[in-house]
């Protein structure tokens, strides 16, 4: 049995899981994922949405828990259908109409008490014209990210759904739109389940709802829908990637990559399948960096289409135990961030969400930011790009999740690569995670090695790296290692650790030693304490801003000591809303180790972290 959890709306309702959420369907119905969508001409769709709560999911099954989209002809109570009744006698049980709104993009639960816990169905309703610029053109209803599956239907029609709560998607729509009275309709399902990704117990707030942009796009007949550009491994003047385009006739199609600034043009000839590789040498580049975060404008273009984008170009790799930027040696200072806006509440969405955590982080000495635990809103890498700040992304594969089935590593290989494909255009991103704090087994390993593996399938030119755990070595516990077979694989050995909070008190730092056989570069993916903003008391009081600071003292002497490392992320910049933390007047539903309280004010620790930055970036 499920539970749906509707705190001051019915309690706890009981549903069996085979009605839940995810009914069998054939076909996802999305098509290819276009890049770049805000450089294409959008029809937003932000703004108010009708809402309608199904925690008996009435709207989507009937008494028998039949889908109603199963039926060739659907009765008019399925909300998708948007009924409306014909004469004064007819019975309809709905009205998105006359139904509250929620504001797109947001999250539900920060919007109305009464849906701050809730984890159920939610049917949005969006009512819009569109008028084509050329007959000819396409038509395409894209989503920046909806938490956790989204059937989606366009004029009582199903488009396909999608799972997975962190990446774009779209659908496209030029047979079905018309230029007046459209209706899309959204059934929206957050309801945590152990075989999806994540799955059923994380430490972060399960924010459910249509979380990020939602746009009708407009292309040509053929268009440009994906490329790849970046420094080709190993080189430092040699661009490398490819374009695709999409449509009929993409055989034997002239394709132009020019960089103005550079006064630089290219053709290339699109094949078959409407892929052309792209491999030039551009002498001369400028390269992207912290300190001077470059970006050329990049034009992408055919006789039909054309593309703009801000790329900036750079080298990353590893050499023995050093990670090299353009060749150099470098430090990654950073620091973790949750996708949350904690002073307005809820799910961060907005450039102006990501000015405010990046400049945060960029106060706090940071060249580095580790995007936690799944892949952060688009605006997050293109205002990286911006500032100077390299990036890690992860893939939602967090704790224990069903490492034999089939369809969880397909759930997660598929997010893996719709983080990829959005973001592999970014200079600022130069790691891709796998996973965090996973449990070594044998089952667990092949599954990760296999997300590694299909990561670098599509991306060479990125470090590959996971959160790892640390371990005592056997017979003495003071000596810490790492044994997971899968830093084998990685670039980065990157661990999470908690000496002084979990494990002992912050004086127990100055005991521990390291024994790291792997030569690669080291960075520390997680450390922390937890402390409520304004709460002080002495070093050792729990809660309060001198045990933090203490803890983060002691710990940034016991990390130096490590000869590998290369970087760390302590936990957290912000605090951040997790239902698991539950003390009265300390807590109050808050993971409490940020380095700044939710109402933005700075700990002690934030001032501690930031000296130990500067000096470090004396030394790189």
């Amino acid at each position: 049995m499920n539970k749906c959890i509707t705190t001051r709306l019915c309690g706890f309702i009981i549903i069996l899981s085979v009605f839940l959420c995810y009914p069998v369907i054939r076909s996802q119905g999305q098509t290819p994922l276009i890049q770049n969508i805000n450089n294409r001409a959008v029809l937003s769709l932000n703004g108010k949405w009708n809402y309608i709560i199904d925690p008996y999911e009435m709207g989507y099954y009937d008494y028998r828990a039949i889908p109603f989209d199963e039926n060739p002809k659907p009765q008019d109570r399925a909300f998708y259908t948007n009924a409306k009744p014909k004469d004064k006698s007819e019975r309809i049980e709905y009205d998105f109409d006359k139904s509250p709104t929620l504001l797109v993009p947001r999250d539900w639960n920060s919007q109305d008490e009464k849906l701050l816990y809730y984890e159920g169905t939610i049917w949005y309703k969006k009512s819009f014209n569109y008028h084509k610029d050329a007959a000819g053109n396409r038509v395409f209803l894209h989503f920046g990210a909806v938490n956790y599956r989204a059937d989606v239907y366009l004029n009582g029609k199903k488009l396909g759904y999608h799972k997975g709560g962190f990446t774009p998607f779209n659908f496209e729509i030029t047979d079905l739109v018309a230029e007046k009275d459209n209706f899309v309709i959204l059934r929206v399902c957050n309801t945590r389940k152990a075989e999806e990704v994540p799955t059923l117990n994380t430490d972060w707030w399960n924010y459910g709802g249509i979380t990020r942009d939602v746009n009708v796009a407009e292309t040509p007949a053929v268009f440009i829908c994906d490329y790849f550009l970046q420094l080709k491994k190993g080189s430092g003047d040699v661009l490398k990637g490819y374009v695709k385009l999409n449509g009929q006739g993409i055989s034997g199609k002239e394709v132009r990559l020019t960089i103005p600034e550079m006064k630089f043009e290219k053709t290339v000839i699109t094949d078959d399948a409407g892929f052309a590789a792209i491999e030039v040498a551009v002498p001369g580049l400028h390269r992207w960096s912290p300190e001077d975060p470059y970006l050329y404008d990049v034009k992408i273009s055919t006789s039909m289409d054309a593309v703009t984008d801000r790329i900036g170009f750079r080298m990353v790799e590893t050499s023995g135990m050093d990670i090299l930027l353009n060749g150099k040696p470098v430090f990654l200072r950073g620091i973790s961030i949750h996708e949350e806006n904690a002073i307005r509440g809820g799910r961060a969405y907005s450039r102006e969400d990501a000015i405010m955590l990046l400049t945060w982080a960029r106060e706090l000495g940071c060249n580095f930011v580790r995007l936690a635990h799944y892949p952060h809103n688009e605006n997050l890498a293109r205002v990286a790009d911006e500032m100077g700040i390299m990036v890690w992304e992860e893939n939602p594969v967090y704790w224990t999740i069903q490492w034999t089935n089939q369809e969880t590593f397909n759930t997660a290989a598929t997010q893996l690569k719709e983080m990829i494909s959005r973001d592999k255009n970014r200079a600022s991103v130069i790691v891709w995670s796998m996973a965090n704090e996973t449990p070594v087994t044998p089952e667990r390993l092949t599954f990760l090695k296999n997300l590694a593996d299909t990561a670098r399938s599509i991306d060479n030119v990125r470090l590959i790296s996971a959160a790892l755990e640390q371990h005592g070595t056997p017979g003495n516990e003071l000596v810490r290692t790492i044994e997971d077979p899968f830093a084998q694989y990685v670039d980065l050995v990157s661990f999470n650790e908690y000496i002084g909070w979990y494990d002992g008190l912050p004086d127990k730092c100055r005991k521990i030693e390291w024994n790291i056989l792997f030569k690669k570069p080291v960075f520390i993916s997680e450390f922390g304490a937890d402390a409520l903003g304004g709460m002080h008391g002495d070093s050792l009081t729990r809660w309060s801003e001198e045990y933090q600071q203490y803890m983060y003292r002691e710990t940034l002497g016991m990390i130096g000591k490590i000869p590998q490392l290369r970087g760390c992320s302590p936990w957290i910049l912000v605090d951040f809303r997790s239902p698991r933390r539950v003390l009265p007047g300390i807590q109050d539903g808050w993971n409490r180790k940020g380095l700044i309280s939710e109402t933005g004010n700075k700990k002690k620790a934030f001032y501690t972290l930031k000296e130990f930055y500067e000096t470090i970036s004396k030394k790189y």
